[in-house]
């Protein structure tokens, strides 16, 4: 009896490990589509608006999901509340939320690689910063649609045969 609800933990557990491994791969392509929104709505606020970077980011963090709504309020308040320029904030907002996100290293590059730009220009040249950086943005979604339908249904299976295997293997 103990063997058998051993057996059911173990496949219990390795199936819950393959459907996080799946709901990560889900969640990075929408994670990106927020990302490309809030850019799209930043150059709006600063084209059409002529809104400050920190009243526009505090204004995105009000109307996005988490984790990037931390992300543009930790952003605000750094541009508020410390003598930085904008390119630290920007990048130190990335790393203190990056761990939250299902982001890969290619987009923290493209990430940060805006950030040095952010602020720096004129509102043409930032137009035109934030459209090259939606492309690239554009391009790493693509990639993590194809991944997450090519491996979401073998990592949920995985997990379940794989607790299967085991339970087999240790009765």
């Amino acid at each position: 009896m103990i063997k058998i609800i051993g057996a059911i933990l173990i496949i219990f557990a390795t199936t819950l490990t393959g459907f996080e491994a799946a709901r990560q791969l889900s969640e990075r392509p929408r994670q990106l589509r927020v990302l490309k929104t809030a850019l799209q709505s930043l150059e709006a606020e600063i084209m059409y608006g002529h809104t400050p970077l920190h009243e526009a980011s505090r204004r995105l963090a009000a109307q996005l999901p988490g984790p990037l709504d931390q992300f543009f309020s930790i952003f605000a308040q750094k541009l508020t509340e410390s003598e930085t320029i904008v390119r630290d904030a920007w990048e130190g907002s990335l790393k203190e939320v990056w761990g939250q996100t299902a982001f890969k290293k290619n987009e923290f590059e493209i990430m940060k690689q805006f950030g040095e730009t952010l602020g720096r220009h004129d509102r043409i040249s930032q137009q035109k910063q934030i459209l090259l950086t939606l492309t690239h943005l554009e391009r790493e979604e693509s990639e993590a649609r194809d991944k997450q339908t090519r491996y979401e249904k073998m990592v949920k299976s995985i997990g379940f045969l794989a607790g299967l295997l085991l339970s087999i293997l240790l009765m």
